[in-house]
């Protein structure tokens, strides 16, 4: 029986125990109230009972411990308060069934508060001797802790260009801690979802807007996605990629804490109809992934391929500064890696074509998702538009329009070119023809002919002081 997500309110009726034969029931997401009725025992069949999400208050009946068969509770985002009963079922039971209860105690796995009971008065002899045997064990624990930071200080100091200062600084937090971040992980809250797993909004108890990214441990690479990202998140900083808050790690919750970027992604702005990009705009959002691949490429002591470039994986923050991420199939140039996993979790169109037949990764792969997003930018075009059939392509329906000079008017996107009266006319398709031009020579067909991302950096900031000077400033 499901009853959830209705209006239902009032009390849960004491007769509902005359429902003996029943096995899955769920009245969650209403807006009942008052305590759990102790008929519930009678419910000797039922194996599955969610009364999350209302007003209940209470406290837990302890005569659910004679529900034998149960094996799924919630009772989740209520008011109920006392000990949480600990025989029959309810030491199979995990701190979600028991999330957002304000008055809750009992065992310190189900992360609330322990319960408070009275003890007798104890000789002092024997307070002496727990003393004393608490100020050892501090003495030790801080013994050990010294140790091992003096230890972990010489090993930053030998390989100081690995940079894994950040990783310390990584506050862990609970899994209790995300879901009450996150409204229960509400759809509400739901920013999107992905290959492994789904990014929700969320604020912290100190008030930090964060975007939490939870891996679907259904899947197995997820296991090895959210590694790869723990991995490679920690050894890298730069300006123009994602910033990560701090992780859970727990054995049934993997999740990522990051920084929210309140704009959304580069795909959303383009083809969100609400949503518009000058021409400015769009040059410095590709300016700045440029810069976070060149960093990537060149600036770190092994250059890594992040493998999966595209406008979903460029997020935008106030500003309008764009941040690379989803690092959950990168590699690190000659690390050894199995190369299967990632030719399957590429995307397809954005994808450099050696990847896809050999499995061949390096850095020109990513120079190559780099041109293929830089048309899509300016064309408003996928590189899997339906229109796209046969030879026809992304890359060569641009090639053949720069072979006819006006074509490149019927190429790019309407809403950034304006039309022959406009004043500066001229110099957007002189712009944008030069855009074509860059992303044309990332997407060379072999992988020595491509330029690399300084290059790119480089022509990019050549492209925007030309448009600057011929447009006289104009920001369009």
């Amino acid at each position: 029986m499901d009853l959830s997500n209705n209006h239902f309110s009032g009390n849960i009726p004491g007769s509902i125990g005359g429902l003996q034969k029943i096995i899955n029931l769920s009245l969650a997401n209403n807006y009942l109230k008052g305590p759990i009725p102790g008929s519930f025992k009678t419910l000797l069949s039922l194996e599955f009972l969610d009364l999350s999400k209302n007003n209940l208050s209470g406290v837990i009946p302890k005569s659910l411990e004679a529900l034998l068969y149960l094996k799924h509770l919630n009772l989740s985002f209520n008011k109920l308060q006392g000990e949480i009963p600990t025989g029959g079922h309810f030491g199979n039971f995990s701190d979600d069934s028991f999330v957002s209860n304000g008055a809750l105690c009992g065992s310190s796995r189900l992360h609330v508060p322990l319960c408070k009971y009275r003890t007798k008065v104890e000789p002092n002899w024997r307070k002496a001797k727990y003393i004393i045997s608490g100020v050892m064990s501090i003495i030790l624990l801080a013994a050990a802790a010294l140790i091992l930071v003096l230890c972990r200080k010489r090993n930053v100091e030998v390989v100081r260009e690995t940079a894994l200062l950040p990783q310390v600084l990584w506050r862990r937090v609970s899994r209790l801690e995300l879901v009450r971040a996150t409204n229960g992980l509400h759809e509400s809250n739901l920013l999107g979802t992905g290959g492994f797993g789904s990014v929700y909004r969320g604020t912290l108890s100190n008030g930090i807007d964060i975007a939490l990214k939870v891996f679907n441990l259904q899947l197995e690479e997820a296991f090895k996605s959210f590694a790869k990202e723990c991995e490679m998140l920690s050894n890298i900083r730069h300006r123009n990629l994602i910033k990560i808050i701090s992780y859970c790690d727990e054995l049934d919750f993997k999740a990522l804490v990051l920084q929210l970027m309140p704009n959304g992604s580069l795909e959303q702005w383009l083809y969100s109809p609400n949503r518009s990009m000058t021409i400015l705009q769009r040059l410095d959002i590709m300016k700045d992934v440029a810069l976070a691949l060149e960093y990537l490429h060149q600036g770190y002591s092994i250059p890594i391929v992040h493998c999966d470039v595209k406008p979903s994986n460029i997020l935008l923050d106030d500003d309008m500064v764009a941040h690379v991420a989803d690092f959950g199939i990168a590699r690190l140039i000659g690390s050894g890696d199995s190369m299967t996993e990632t030719m399957t979790l590429a995307t397809v169109g954005y994808m450099a074509p050696e990847f896809g037949m050999e499995g061949s990764v390096s850095t020109s792969g990513d120079v190559y998702s780099f041109g293929i997003v830089l048309m899509e930018t300016f064309t408003k075009r996928k590189p899997t538009n339906e229109m796209f059939v046969g030879e026809m392509n992304l890359k060569q329906w641009i090639a053949d329009s720069l072979f006819l000079n006006a074509a490149i008017d019927e190429v790019v996107d309407a809403d950034i070119l304006g039309t022959e009266e406009d004043g500066d006319f001229v110099s957007r398709r002189d712009c944008l023809s030069s855009v074509m031009r860059l992303a044309l020579a990332c997407t060379a067909a072999l992988p020595k002919e491509r330029i690399n991302m300084k290059d790119a950096v480089v022509a990019l900031n050549k492209i925007k002081a030309k448009y600057l000077k011929d447009s006289g400033g104009v920001n369009s």
